[in-house]
C-alpha cells in the first residue's frame, strides 16, 4: 500500500483531500505545522487563525474521524 502524506490546515479542503486518498485505498498520514507562537499565549475563542491551535485541534478531529495517524510539527 502505498503511503502519502497530506498536510492539514484544519480546514474543509485538506480534510477532504485527505478522505478521498483513504477512499482510494492509500495509506494516509496527516502533518499540521504548529505556527502559533508559544509565547503568545492561548488565542481567545474568536480567534480562528490559520494555523494557530484551533486549526491544530481541527486538523486532529478529522484526522480522527477518518482513522489517520496525525503529527504536529
Amino acid at each position: 500500500m502505498t503511503r502519502i502524506a497530506v498536510a492539514m490546515s484544519g480546514g474543509v479542503d485538506s480534510a477532504v483531500a485527505a478522505a478521498l486518498l483513504v477512499q482510494a485505498g492509500y495509506e494516509v498520514v496527516g502533518l499540521t505545522m504548529d505556527l502559533w507562537p508559544a509565547w503568545v499565549g492561548a488565542p481567545d475563542a474568536s480567534s480562528r487563525t490559520c494555523c494557530g491551535i484551533t486549526a491544530v485541534e481541527d486538523a486532529r478531529a478529522a484526522a480522527r474521524v477518518l482513522g489517520i495517524r496525525h503529527y504536529v510539527l
